[in-house]
């Protein structure tokens, strides 16, 4: 029960239904009451495409009034599940010299790199995003450099060889011309306009997801708690992700508790190691060795399926 001097403003249980609406239904209650609250309108909805949230607000204030900007690391995304699913139902797609999960991760790569180096411009997206498809499924029977830019500044090293007047041997082995037929039409799907046009903002939910794991780690999904625990969880949240352990001394401070140089010094070194891992992920050796060991997983995971089969998988049993 609330308190007597408490304002109980609030419903607790405000939703019924399944926790896959859940979103959808918070997001229409969202855009339904701006106009009301906040005396405006949004016209722009940045979402992941993992609900139908954007069809339920999309005509809210009219018919398309807002607009859908895509995540550029799901977008990304899209590539390798596309192709994974044209190689499983396609016999004969798959297998060495062909298109192997190792090649799909390269071809997902190599897009979100020409998404993100060309955000603001959406000819030059295209046109860089349909020039890495080529220049992954490239070999040295095959040069298939044409769309990549020149100079020395290039990303393509072939054309970097070129303006150097150097001797390029291709090390990769590509793709087939009979593999390139059967997926290029499922790539270019991916190089559509309409599509790029949502990613011109060359922003992703990386941020939020930071956050959302901040968050997690002291209200953990599965457990239920109430709406004080719940939201002073969230301000704790919010003080870590923005300031880190420095930023409760204020609050200490504001409720007089004492605080001693042992745990000054413990907060210090805490968000000192925050910054120190953040910025040793961020570095390029770094992110090359996270690939590698990621592809180096993947790989086992494929041999010890091909030897044993399928023995685990959700929902094929």
């Amino acid at each position: 029960m609330c308190e007597m001097n408490i304002k109980c403003d609030h419903e607790c249980s405000n939703y019924k239904g399944s926790s896959g609406n859940m979103e959808s239904v918070g997001a229409f209650r969202i855009f339904e009451r701006s106009v009301m609250k906040r005396e405006l309108q949004y016209t722009e909805y940045y979402g992941d495409g993992d609900s139908k949230a954007f069809l339920k607000v999309k005509d809210i204030y009219g018919e398309d009034t807002v607009t859908k900007l895509e995540c550029i690391g799901h977008v990304q995304k899209r590539v390798g599940s596309r192709l994974r699913k044209l190689k499983k139902k396609t016999k004969g797609l798959g297998g060495k010299g062909k298109l192997t999960d190792k090649f799909i991760d390269k071809l997902q790569n190599y897009y979100g790199i020409a998404i993100r180096s060309n955000a603001g411009s959406i000819e030059k997206m295209q046109f860089a995003v349909i020039a890495a498809f080529f220049h992954c499924c490239s070999s040295n029977r095959n040069l298939m450099h044409g769309q990549c830019p020149d100079g020395k500044d290039s990303w393509c090293r072939y054309k970097r060889a070129l303006s150097d007047k150097r001797q390029y041997l291709e090390k990769s082995p590509g793709l087939p011309n009979s593999v390139m037929k059967v997926i290029k039409p499922t790539y270019l799907e991916l190089c559509d306009k309409n599509l790029l046009k949502k990613c011109l903002h060359g922003m992703t939910q990386n941020n939020n997801e930071s956050f959302n794991n901040v968050l997690w780690t002291i209200l953990p999904k599965e457990t239920f708690v109430q709406q004080k625990t719940l939201f002073l969880g969230s301000y704790i949240a919010v003080l870590l992700f923005n300031s880190g352990y420095l930023g409760l001394l204020p609050i200490f401070n504001y409720l007089k508790i004492p605080i001693v140089p042992l745990t000054l010094k413990k907060y210090m070194g805490m968000d000192k190691e925050r910054v120190m891992k953040s910025k040793r992920q961020s570095l390029p050796s770094t992110k090359l060795s996270r690939k590698k060991q990621k592809a180096k997983k993947k790989s086992k995971l494929v041999k010890n399926e091909v030897k044993e089969g399928l023995t685990y998988k959700y929902g094929e049993f």
